[in-house]
């Protein structure tokens, strides 16, 4: 089981304080939050995609490689690459020289994106979106695996007798998520290429997720990659937390309230009652996020979300910390003891494996 914590890369006014950090100061918290990540025992650190205010994340593979020269063991992903908008060639060889750059410690969730203003920016059609995921994703399959591609599309100029350069480390490409939180299509696609499902189900009840994941299972069943309890799944979550529950809901308000992408709406307990976020003592984080294994199965990366809406640096650090004594260790240990043999660990490089 692989833990971590992905980052949206917001920059946002604290409202406790009226501080608005500078973009240069939120780039570098978040490289100071995925060292710290490692150092607590982390294994995986995984960055947003975004190209619209108020984010700062527009070049994961840029950042990513700056962690990767500042960190030595913990896995370096994306959370979202935009397969829609981003050209599959480009994809394929960021990733790759990332790959040698990183020994292996590498991969990549690929998704649609959630900004609809982000496909004109890149001269695609929001309408296309399913289409430009599938027909992109065909091509960058390809490329990781072929050494010598011909490929004609609809979405971009035809590839003729081309290479793409560098090579995957070991000729291994970079283990792929399919990020999704509403369409069963990119479900079907990540079964269909025995590639990881992760359902971000960070906004949306569980009962919508149980549903997208169970397709998935079924699909990847059905398409030979295994049964579906072996299928790969990684889940979303966000938390804060406080050494007892009543701190925890008082520090954290002020910042859910005013929150970018859901304050001014349900409230701060309706929020926890209904979808995986947290707001307690370390144990209920630990108790919520053990329930996720009844409702959706036996899984392979949990990913937690800790340094949004205008929280300091200072507190995520703090944050990182509660996580790494006292809830990480509970959860490894319980989800290792229950998930029977048969079921995979999360995918790593095989150059990563012997190094660990």
């Amino acid at each position: 089981m692989q833990f971590g914590i992905f980052t949206v890369g917001d920059v946002t006014t604290d409202p406790t304080t009226g501080h608005t950090p500078t973009e240069a100061e939120r780039i570098k918290a978040m490289v100071a939050i995925a060292q710290k990540a490692e150092e607590i025992g982390l294994d995986v650190f995984a960055t947003g995609e975004h190209h619209n205010p108020p984010f700062v994340p527009s070049s994961p593979t840029t950042m990513l490689g700056y962690v990767a020269a500042r960190t030595d063991r913990i896995l370096l992903s994306t959370a979202t690459t935009l397969i829609t908008t981003n050209d599959p060639v480009k994809i394929a060889e960021d990733f790759a020289m990332l790959q040698h750059l990183a020994d292996g410690r590498v991969d990549l969730m690929l998704g649609r994106g959630n900004t609809g203003p982000v496909y004109p920016w890149f001269g695609k059609d929001i309408r296309d979106g399913i289409p430009l995921a599938i027909e992109n994703y065909d091509l960058l399959h390809r490329l990781w695996r072929e050494d010598v591609v011909d490929w004609e599309g609809k979405f971009r100029t035809p590839l003729q007798s081309f290479t793409s350069t560098p090579r995957p480390l070991d000729d291994v490409p970079p283990f792929v998520w399919h990020g999704s939180i509403r369409s069963p299509q990119i479900a079907e696609q990540a079964a269909y290429y025995g590639d990881g499902f992760f359902a971000n189900h960070i906004f949306w009840p569980k009962d919508h997720f149980q549903r997208l994941i169970d397709l998935y299972r079924r699909r990847y069943e059905h398409y030979g990659h295994g049964s579906a309890d072996q299928a790969i799944v990684g889940l979303g979550g966000q938390v804060f937390m406080s050494k007892n529950s009543q701190d925890a809901v008082r520090k954290f308000r002020p910042y859910f309230d005013n929150a970018p992408v859901y304050g001014h709406g349900p409230s701060l307990e309706e929020f926890t009652a209904d979808t995986p976020l947290t707001v307690g003592s370390p144990q209920e984080v630990i108790d919520k996020t053990l329930t996720f294994r009844d409702h959706f199965g036996d899984y392979q990366r949990q990913l937690f979300l800790v340094d949004h809406a205008g929280l300091p640096l200072s507190t995520v650090l703090e944050q990182l910390d509660l996580l790494g004594e006292h809830v990480i260790p509970v959860l490894r240990k319980e989800f290792d003891t229950l998930r029977p043999a048969h079921v995979p660990d999360g995918p790593i490089h095989p150059r990563t494996a012997v190094t660990r």
